[in-house]
């Protein structure tokens, strides 16, 4: 049994699709917290191994997400291939994806992190495609190429700078841009049967338990000589921030939208990062940086205004 293939979704399951003005609000909540990891965490790690700031993240976030799904109460009966499933997916969320995504941002620019995560279009919106039978619309390719050349302008111009010392960070971060993918795809029908906050809440907690031996002995064995109040705190918006929120909130979308539709706002993503870390990290931020942000800015329209489509998603 391949416990992580990917299955369609059937038009009969999909759930009721919440309103447009709902949709794009969440949408841009979710890229912005999404966002200020980069620079957050960025600072966090300065002075945290980043194996040790994984840990406590991922306890932080599987505890809370635990309490709140048990206060929710319980829903529908998860089968027990389902459950294989969404253990799967934690241990690609945590081990392989948020794991080498904070060792790899510590050997690199805080913008290059969200750089490399906006490559997340393209591959969601291969998957989505070739793998849960969506359908493939021109307009969402055109906006997410659109988005891509904005953000290459921002890397051309020099807001992010482009040097040999990053290339590690940036191969490890790439490796959890993919898997970031995978979880996406694999995740669709999973909420679609059981909602965003259950499955995210035991993913997250599944990933945590694999986790936990090898991080509890980093921790044990840590340094926390440097480790000041900013550190902490930087800890705890990617965990509950990130982790919790962010994260619900994009199972979420993934349950009531094509996730080819939501592919194209992760170009946003670069965009805010930078800025936060020109304001709190001196990173540069130039001319270019506010062309690609404009050229990203219109990619997002191109994908979501048409006419009569009255900002909803047709479901085929």
């Amino acid at each position: 049994m391949n416990v992580l293939k990917p299955q369609p979704i059937p038009s009969a399951a999909a759930p009721a699709m919440p309103g447009s003005a709902s949709v794009i609000a969440v949408l841009l909540i979710q890229q912005v917290l999404g966002a200020l990891t980069f620079p957050v965490a960025k600072f966090g790690l300065r002075d945290l191994d980043p194996l040790v700031f994984a840990f406590y993240r991922f306890v932080i976030s599987a505890v809370i997400l635990l309490v709140l799904n048990r206060i929710r109460g319980r829903g529908r009966r998860i089968t027990r291939p389902d459950a294989l499933k969404i253990f799967g997916l934690g241990c690609l969320i945590i081990p392989f994806n948020q794991a080498t995504y904070l060792y790899g941002q510590k050997l690199t620019g805080a913008g290059h992190g969200a750089l490399l995560f906006a490559t997340v279009p393209i591959w969601i919106f291969l998957g989505g495609w070739l793998f849960l039978g969506e359908r493939f619309v021109l307009r969402r390719a055109l906006g997410t190429a659109v988005g891509l050349v904005g953000v290459l302008i921002v890397v051309r111009g020099g807001a992010i700078e482009i040097d040999r010392d990053y290339l590690l960070g940036d191969a490890i971060i790439l490796v959890a841009v993919l898997v970031w993918c995978l979880y996406t795809v694999l995740g669709k029908p999973l909420v679609v049967r059981y909602g965003a906050f259950r499955v995210t809440a035991y993913a997250l907690a599944s990933g945590t338990a694999v986790y936990f031996p090898f991080g509890l002995w980093r921790a044990w064995t840590a340094d926390y000589g440097a480790v000041g109040t900013g550190t902490w705190l930087s800890l705890l918006y990617v965990a509950v921030g990130t982790s919790v929120f962010s994260y619900v909130l994009w199972y979420w979308l993934v349950k009531h939208l094509e996730i080819t539709r939501i592919a194209v706002f992760h170009n946003l993503q670069p965009l805010v990062a930078a800025a936060v870390a020109f304001l709190f990290l001196g990173e540069p931020v130039t001319l270019s940086f506010l062309l690609g942000g404009l050229v990203v800015l219109t990619g997002v329209m191109v994908t979501e205004i048409a006419p009569g489509r009255g900002g909803r998603t047709k479901r085929t």
